[in-house]
């Protein structure tokens, strides 16, 4: 962890830098930022799991008390407004002692309703950042989550600092154990319930510690993109198995996908065809490089899966140029991580914000971005055998270029993704979910 504290105050330098940039072009004196407050579930006297506001947390690794302010102004030491209540209901956080303490300003707030009384008296100057925006208007703020800062804040999120990158290598040990376990899990034949404890065992996270709900997906399973259904009783058969799980780290996350096969080579081959999609597309992960471009080469990659493996009778060019690879592939090739498992500022061309959206035929990419050092992408390329793609390709001309048969065979399967996580430098990518040993 010392290289983390050692690497905080060169992060808190580039905060204030950023804070600093965005209010000049604003016109704003600060920034009262808001972690959140506890949602009440409907009809009910208990709270859903508390997410904090990333802009919060890319300050601080506060990530799981709600009731926090910020204030800040890129110039004096932030002030943190730490709510820290009288309460035997449920755990009342220690007041704060850990690293980045020396940081801030710190004050403690008894009562969640009496922070007025801690934030600027005349807030003409100040925009609050939050999503609460009934709270703003009542706390007397007129100026709420400008565009003009957020969007300049938001582009600047992709160029991770020494400590976010740091942080996001230990998310991925914790996932990578995970991982590891859930595999060790699948060839025991387990459920996928049972595989979903053996992974947040591991990699010692709860459900709620998560930075998204996990896809365990046994055999036809897999085929669901955002399968979050855990079966209790293990199949009658065990075919495959993907998982696309995660884990948090100081509010930073990793985001893996591996996919296996038990016990039939055929559809084994398959996963190492996509393997090495994954990492051809992680070499070519360059700075310079569109990340719009490199969604092409991937499809490239698919199609000549499809080609080779049978499944598609067409030359590689003619499965893209006529868009069936899309029915096997119809999702983006990955996204920015960090703060958030999609983070934002993917699909803006500029710190103005000024919209990049992705191209017609492959509405679902989530960042069209130039490649720049200090970036970190996701690399996830999938073939997919999903029964309402197929049909709609099966009734479409193309039908008769189709080995139905083939497909018939791999239905059971499911699908294939397989991610990585990876940082791009000036002159390497790390791979940071390949450098830990998971394959």
């Amino acid at each position: 962890m010392t290289i983390i504290t050692d690497n905080y105050a060169s992060h808190i330098e580039t905060m204030q830098t950023r804070t600093k940039e965005a209010l000049q072009r604003e016109g704003l004196d600060g920034f009262v930022i808001h972690a959140g407050q506890s949602k009440r579930l409907f009809l009910d006297d208990n709270d859903y799991p508390f997410k904090v506001n990333p802009h919060f947390k890319a300050w601080l690794p506060v990530i799981d008390n709600p009731n926090c302010w910020l204030v800040v102004n890129g110039t004096d030491k932030p002030k943190l407004i730490f709510y820290r209540p009288k309460d035997f209901w449920h755990k009342v956080p220690p007041e704060p002692k850990d690293f980045w303490v020396e940081h801030f300003e710190i004050v403690l707030l008894a009562q969640a309703d009496a922070v007025e009384k801690y934030l600027p008296y005349d807030k003409k100057g100040f925009a609050y950042i939050g999503e609460y925006i009934e709270v703003a208007r009542a706390l007397g703020f007129d100026n709420v989550n400008p565009d003009r800062a957020l969007h300049y804040l938001h582009y600047q999120r992709a160029y991770k600092t020494d400590y976010e990158l740091q942080c996001m290598r230990q998310a991925n040990i914790l996932a990578v154990k995970g991982h590891k376990a859930a595999q060790a899990a699948f060839n025991a034949q387990a459920s996928e319930f049972e595989i979903k404890q053996a992974y947040n065992s591991a990699a010692l996270q709860g459900d709620n510690d998560l930075p998204y709900t996990s896809i365990i997906a046994l055999n036809e399973h897999a085929s669901i993109l955002h399968y979050m259904h855990y079966d209790l009783t293990p199949p009658s058969a065990h075919r495959s198995f993907l998982i696309d799980a995660g884990a948090s780290f100081n509010g930073y996350a990793a985001d893996i996908t591996r996919t296996y096969s038990h016990q039939d080579a055929r559809f084994a081959e398959l996963i190492a065809r996509v393997d090495k999609v994954t990492t051809t597309l992680g070499d070519a992960l360059k700075p310079n490089v569109s990340y719009s471009d490199l969604h092409v080469l991937a499809h490239d990659g698919i199609a000549q899966i499809l080609h080779d493996a049978g499944i598609i009778n067409l030359q590689p060019q003619d499965i893209v140029e006529q868009g069936i690879s899309r029915t096997f592939f119809p999702h983006g090739i990955g996204h920015f991580l960090g703060l958030q498992v999609h983070d934002v500022g993917g699909l803006i061309n500029d710190d103005r914000g000024t919209p990049k959206p992705p191209p017609e035929e492959h509405p679902f990419l989530r960042c069209t971005r130039l490649v720049e050092a200090r970036q970190v992408f996701t690399i996830e390329p999938g073939l997919y055998f999903i029964d309402s793609l197929l049909h709609e390709l099966k009734s479409s001309p193309a039908s008769k270029y189709v080995n139905w048969d083939t497909i018939a065979q791999y239905r059971p399967f499911g699908g294939i993704r397989i991610e990585d996580n990876i940082i791009v430098h000036r002159d390497r990518n790390e791979n940071m979910t390949r450098e830990l040993g998971l394959d």
